[in-house]
């Protein structure tokens, strides 16, 4: 429409609200606030602002505004004002978003509030920047500090209250001095300190702090990646740290981190899981002068959007958090650090369909900054890019210090006997290792009990009855687990087609691995580690210190192991079970399982001691375990390299997966049916299909696992050689996909860049 010429410029204001909608809806300035025709305070892209939606009113973000809307302005509705005096997203923040949701074919407004604290996606103010503090009293000031020389910690955490006279955040506290809550009860009954309520001046700027502890020096390799990275801050430039386990990676991201800072600039530590990476937040703090503002949503609701706060002033130089921590506005951001870059976690799979490690690259490149993707084993993507020179290839090939690389063998357990699914050459190894003072790793990637209980009288198998999945025993708890939809029901005590007595366990979890152990380990401190013992929180954090005080032997866990711990007195690591990963249809399943490998692998010999590795197999002759053995992790991968592009496989190749699932198996298909049919044929509106001679459409096929949930899934598989030819599909695609009629019950999803075949 022509400019209204009554109508000042940038009057319609263009909003994006959280619903599954493509875009974005124009609406009014408030109405005038008094009769004098004053206006609601000027409004700035990035604002929250309430509108009326539908028959209620939705939190919307302000996206631009224009002088002109493609509806009838006369039929546009004022929003009702805004929720903050400035833009909670920056000009770049929303660049990188939009572009995101673009490329992933998402909701606008979806991806919008997913960059948010939960909070801020109502309507509810700001949180309260004050934090918990405290300060001391007039006792407490006066006070002779000789008085608690018997009392070190008292005496220490007093002086620095007193030296700053407004007071001290307690978390600050914390930062300098350790956990001191006990140390702040006591002094607080003595009436030397008393609580109060602060607004940071930011991370522990007002504070003196302990003294950094020193780093390690470099070794030539780690000197030439930090020497590259830094030299190239203050411009794109995407780098990927490939260092063998071991090889002081984390070490090569405090220095960058550090160079970043005396540029002024923030940087931004991108890790797959929060809660497996303990170590890599209290080394950050032993090692820089401020804490990391940390972001994930083990997080109190408060705290984290504390922290987001933090980030988003500038006031936080580093932060460190998992994907979602992608899109957090950092006003000063210099660098972009992604650590594990390989790992699939990094790919959010449900909602907002985006990539992490993508995302990070796509927003170093708009803002200009280095990036730089670290992995012991590089996703074959991000390896292609290093081989083409699209990427800085950093190599750390030797383990940092006096470290040796683990030696790694081959355990046939055909016709072997196993105790506790340990062949005797493993145990016999595991009791030298423990009689030495060393400790063990024994790798089982299956929680649970059993997988399968089975009654001998009849055959019935545990099954869910929502899934196409068996049900695994959980013995502690007696109950029988899906562990894809998450049904449960009791253990039972009769089999229930033939109420026979005889029910027995088939297969091997970790829950039957501890107490099979226990049995045969007499007296020696054993440790499991997987999603049912690190349910509570701290109770990871607690196993690992108990890990590193030597009170644990034997430590056993599934692959929450092999990422991102470092365990010195690890000597012998057991593999245990792994064939069945070995013949797995996604073909992402060898790259995986070798990644897995050699991660797990690296727990081994990380100290001065050295390690070894056995993996136990009923198939030593596996070309990838052959593979794996002859020519490490890079000679795996530049076959896996060639098989895909024989195969026209990513990164070869680009892929989007639509998937759709329903009640019935049939409601899913037709969908698909139609919209390969919307793909590859004419329509009224249309000479020509969609997709051209460079898309191709693979399906509808059942998924891997059909039947989920109680809903029946199916998939359609999109490939093409060319990404912009593929894009160009896709946003006309979508669209046609959302004016389809809707089945009842259907529910469908496009995941472009698919990590997962599931």
């Amino acid at each position: 429409m022509s400019p209204d010429p009554h109508r000042k410029p940038g009057s319609i204001l263009r909003v994006a609200v959280a619903a599954p909608l493509m875009d974005a809806f124009d609406y009014l300035p408030p109405a005038p606030v008094s009769e004098g025709g004053s206006t609601a305070p000027s409004l700035l892209p990035g604002q929250r602002v309430l509108v009326p939606f539908g028959q209620g009113r939705r939190v919307g973000i302000l996206l631009e505004l224009r002088d002109t809307s493609d509806q009838d302005p006369a039929r546009l509705k004022p929003i009702e004002r805004p929720l903050d005096p400035h833009p909670v997203l920056g000009a770049a923040d929303l660049t990188l978003i939009r572009w995101a949701a673009d490329y992933y074919r998402q909701p606008i407004g979806e991806a919008l509030f997913s960059a948010l604290p939960a909070r801020l996606r109502q309507a509810k103010p700001i949180i309260d920047e004050q934090v918990p503090g405290v300060s001391a009293t007039p006792d407490g000031r006066a006070l002779d500090l000789e008085t608690l020389r018997r009392a070190p910690k008292q005496r220490e955490l007093l002086a620095l209250v007193r030296s700053v006279p407004e007071g001290i955040p307690v978390t600050d506290l914390n930062a300098c001095l350790g956990p001191c809550a006990a140390t702040l009860r006591s002094l607080r009954a003595r009436g030397l300190l008393e609580t109060c309520r602060i607004v940071p001046a930011g991370p522990v700027a007002h504070a003196p702090r302990v003294q950094p502890a020193p780093g390690p020096g470099l070794n030539t390799d780690q000197a030439e990646a930090v020497g590259r990275v830094a030299a190239g801050l203050g411009g794109f430039n995407p780098f990927l740290l490939d260092g063998v386990t071991g090889s002081g990676k984390t070490e090569v991201y405090i220095r960058l981190i550090e160079a970043a800072a005396a540029r002024g600039a923030q940087t931004l530590l991108i890790v797959p899981e929060i809660g497996l990476t303990p170590q890599l937040r209290e080394r950050l703090t032993s090692r820089l002068p401020d804490p990391p503002a940390v972001l994930h949503s083990g997080l109190a609701a408060g705290d984290r959007e504390r922290a987001w706060h933090r980030a988003a002033s500038g006031l936080a130089g580093v932060v460190l958090g998992t994907r979602s921590a992608v899109f957090v506005p950092l006003p000063r951001l210099g660098l972009i650090l992604v650590d594990e870059e390989h790992d699939a976690s990094l790919k959010q799979q449900e909602g907002f369909r985006y990539s992490a490690r993508d995302v990070a690259v796509r927003r170093a490149q708009l803002l200009g900054c280095p990036v730089v993707l670290g992995s012991a084993t590089p996703s074959l993507e991000t390896l292609n890019n290093a081989q083409t020179a699209r990427y800085g290839w950093l190599r750390l090939p030797q383990r940092a210090g006096a470290a040796c690389t683990p030696r790694t063998s081959l355990l046939d357990i055909r016709n072997q006997p196993l105790q506790a699914g340990l062949s005797a050459v493993l145990r016999e190894e595991m009791r030298t290792e423990i009689a030495a003072g060393n400790q063990v790793l024994l790798f089982l990637n299956r929680r649970g009990y059993a997988p399968v209980l089975t009654c001998h009288a009849c055959g019935w198998v545990g099954d869910c009855p929502h899934c196409d999945a068996r049900l695994t025993l959980h013995l502690a708890r007696r109950r029988l687990w899906c562990h894809h939809c998450g049904w449960t029901r009791p253990l039972p005590s009769a089999c229930p087609d033939c109420k026979g007595t005889d029910l027995r366990m088939l297969g091997r979890g970790t829950e039957r691995l501890d107490e099979e152990l226990r049995a045969l380990f007499p007296g020696v401190g054993i440790a499991r580690l997987d999603r049912d013992t690190t349910r509570r929180r701290g109770e990871l954090a607690r196993l690992l210190d108990e890990v590193r005080r030597g009170e644990v032997q034997i430590l056993l866990g599934t692959q929450m192991l092999a990422k991102g711990h470092d365990f010195p007195g690890v000597t012998l690591v057991g593999i245990l079970d792994l064939d069945q990963s070995l013949y797995a249809s996604d073909f992402r399943a060898p790259e995986r399982t070798a990644q897995l490998i050699v991660q797990v692998t690296g727990r081994a010999g990380r100290a001065e001691r050295p390690g070894r590795v056995v993996l136990q197999t009923r198939h030593p002759e596996h070309p990838l375990l052959q593979s794996l053995l002859r020519d490490g992790y890079t000679g795996f991968a530049t076959t896996a390299l060639a098989e895909r592009r024989e195969a026209e496989l990513p990164p070869f190749s680009h892929l989007a997966l639509l998937r759709a699932e329903a009640p019935a198996a049939e409601t899913a298909t037709a969908f698909l049916n139609q919209a390969r049919l919307i793909a590859e044929g004419p329509d009224e509106g249309r000479a020509e299909p969609l997709a051209d001679s460079g898309v191709h459409c693979y399906g509808p096929v059942p998924a891997p696992m059909e039947r989920r949930g109680g809903r029946y899934r199916a998939q359609l598989l999109i490939q093409s050689s060319q990404r912009p030819q593929l894009q160009r599909f896709l946003a006309g695609w979508s669209l046609a996909l959302r004016a389809l009629p809707r089945s009842k019950g259907l529910r469908w999803s496009l995941d472009v860049d698919p990590q997962d075949m599931y």
